[in-house]
């Protein structure tokens, strides 16, 4: 059985699989799937070299979702292709766990980040990715984009608050990234 690496270590559950077939679609931003809602944010979170380096590391590794109140279980230190997790928020039986696996990643000079996409389970269904890139004039800049429409009798009766609680979550990602990298 795999063992996941968090605050709980607990064992893995059965494997699950994605819940849409746009999968990857992430990686090419400017043109998300139809018959999604889509989310596009991005700010500013530090600027040069170190403050990028600091910035992917915190991405990639899940610093930036655990300081942000998630809690992260998953079977990797790092977001790697096929690495499945689960992000969730609350506590015991108000704890709101969202089954996820690692699609693509991106290790490289000036750009940093993965996507995860959605598995059975998730409220959701669709993909959702996180950026930094150092730009030509030193800024790093962090992105979130994400195409998702309800998977859950819950989500579907949350209406136009999913989307509006999904732009705050980014937001509050931004500002938790902002906060790690000026440490």
């Amino acid at each position: 059985m795999t063992r996941l690496t968090s605050d709980l270590a607990r064992p893995a559950r059965p494997r699950r699989t994605l819940t849409y077939r746009e999968v990857g679609a992430t990686g090419t931003p400017e043109a998300l799937p139809d018959g999604y809602l889509h989310l596009r944010h991005s700010v500013v979170v530090g600027s040069g070299r170190a403050a990028f380096e600091a910035a992917g590391t915190a991405v990639t590794t899940w610093r930036m979702h655990r300081a942000s109140g998630a809690t992260v279980r998953c079977e990797a230190p790092r977001a790697e292709p096929g690495v499945c997790l689960e992000v969730s928020v609350g506590v015991g039986r108000a704890r709101l766990g969202a089954p996820c696996s690692v699609i693509w990643t991106a290790y490289e000079e000036n750009r940093a980040g993965f996507a995860y996409g959605t598995l059975s389970g998730h409220p959701e269904c669709g993909e959702e990715s996180f950026v930094v890139s150092l730009e030509p004039g030193g800024a790093v800049r962090f992105t979130v984009t994400a195409f998702s429409r309800p998977a859950t009798w819950y989500t579907r009766l949350g209406g136009p608050l999913i989307p509006r609680l999904q732009l705050a979550y980014a937001r509050r990602l931004g500002r938790t990234l902002r906060r790690l990298v000026r440490r």
